[in-house]
């Protein structure tokens, strides 16, 4: 029996009668299987071979699964409080992350919220507000093509208009957009990319802006689409010499993911504000963070009703997430070159992988290591060329989860030498059966 076989044999005979699954049609896809435990860099099916976990379950679990330090921090805060309304009370799990979090990345105000989606709906809205609390109202946001920010209606307007938001279009709010200048291996063409992004920015920034909105390095459900810091630092010198705001969303790209703790500090930027989320609690809770300027925050700290922020969530700050963030940092202060040396692991097994012939844009930016396959039919996120592959890899004992023909590997920070190998191995075995 082929793999194809036995993937339309399997397609529909498992899927739970009461669960609606994201990012998934149950009548074209094989079901899921069932974890109970996993460990490291390891999920561990009953009855099955182990099977690396390549993409840290979407891109969360910074350490790996099951961390027992963080696990620990975890069960002591859940037996002293395990949850408090912060717009009252303080706590002193949320005043030390936030303490921390400022130093590290310099803005001085943080705001919590639930996931990455509403982190990013909290920038937008500061940023619209702060314009309008100075009695300078602007309307125009700037963001990129390619760019998904979530999926909470603002973080939708945002991102890409495609086939995920297109039942919404009416009811998304209008927004500027220019060219993304994805770059990858032996590019010849990025800077005339690049200069064409930058002369349309210019004539964009004209019209008063409230703010332009980026995912610093790498777009990530975009297609893993990486550019270069020179870039970055020019889009950022135009949106200074506008007077706009520069929203820097390092949901994905924070914590360690692209070689520095934030992506952002590698591409030489100040953004006025951030969103966070993902790697923030080593992927044991769901949080979003929105750290912000002081300057920003002042202009609502006023005795106006008007110029309240008027925005919150039921588990903002919660304590079992707030200690699982402070350990997670905990790990990554004490253990630096497990993210900044990623890049030079990677590298090799790329330059090896590249050699297939369906191998085309080799890219790599810290913990991220990307490619397209070349494949029949229209790059992009309906391209089945990557659900085939995973489906092929997975049987030798690796999960990915490709973005139509693009193919990454983003694992945990703890994934050993072999298992990573043994990763683009399998990859380059898939391939050669696609």
């Amino acid at each position: 029996m082929t793999t194809e076989d036995h993937y339309q044999q399997n397609r529909s005979s498992a899927w739970n009668p009461n669960i609606w699954p994201p990012f998934t049609q149950i009548s074209s896809n094989e079901p899921p299987i069932t974890i109970e435990k996993a460990k490291g860099a390891l999920l561990l099916p009953d009855n099955q071979q182990p099977i690396i976990d390549a993409i840290s379950s979407w891109w969360v679990t910074l350490h790996g699964h099951s961390n027992t330090y963080i696990a620990e921090a975890v069960s002591t805060q859940a037996n002293k409080l395990e949850q408090i309304i912060f717009a009252d009370f303080l706590h002193p799990q949320a005043e030390r992350i936030a303490a921390r979090l400022s130093k590290k990345i310099g803005l001085e105000r943080l705001f919590f919220s639930d996931n990455g989606s509403t982190a990013v709906e909290v920038a937008l809205k500061i940023a619209c507000q702060f314009w309008s609390n100075i009695g300078q109202p602007k309307s125009q946001i700037i963001a990129f093509e390619g760019a998904y920010h979530g999926d909470t209606f603002g973080a939708m307007a945002v991102g890409e208009r495609n086939l995920f938001s297109e039942p919404f279009n009416d009811k998304l709010f209008p927004v500027s957009r220019l060219p993304w200048p994805s770059t990858w291996w032996d590019d010849q063409d990025v800077e005339k990319k690049e200069h064409h992004v930058l002369i349309s920015l210019e004539k964009l920034l004209e019209k008063p802006t409230a703010a332009v909105i980026i995912e610093p390095l790498v777009q990530g459900a975009g297609g893993m689409a990486m550019v270069r810091p020179e870039f970055l630092k020019a889009v950022e010198k135009r949106i200074r010499q506008a007077n706009s705001l520069l929203i820097a969303d390092e949901v994905l790209t924070g914590f360690g993911r692209c070689g520095k703790l934030f992506a952002f500090q590698r591409a030489g930027l100040c953004p006025d504000l951030i969103a966070l989320s993902k790697g923030l609690t080593g992927g044991f809770l769901p949080m979003g963070v929105t750290m912000a300027k002081e300057k920003i925050f002042e202009v609502f700290n006023s005795n106006e009703p008007k110029h309240t922020f008027w925005h919150g969530h039921s588990f903002t700050a919660n304590p079992l997430g707030c200690a699982a963030a402070n350990a997670s940092l905990d790990l990554l202060e004490a253990n630096p070159n497990s993210y900044e040396d990623f890049e030079s692991r990677h590298i090799p097994h790329l330059q090896q992988l590249a050699k297939d012939s369906k191998v085309t844009k080799p890219r790599i930016t810290g913990t991220i290591s990307a490619f397209n396959i070349q494949a029949k039919g229209n790059d992009g996120y309906l391209n089945t060329s990557g659900k085939r592959l995973k489906y092929l890899v997975r049987e030798l004992g690796v999960f990915i989860r490709p973005l139509g023909n693009v193919v990454y590997l983003l694992p945990p920070l703890c994934i050993e030498d072999e298992q990573l190998e043994k990763c683009y191995w399998a990859i380059q075995k898939g391939l050669k059966n696609l």
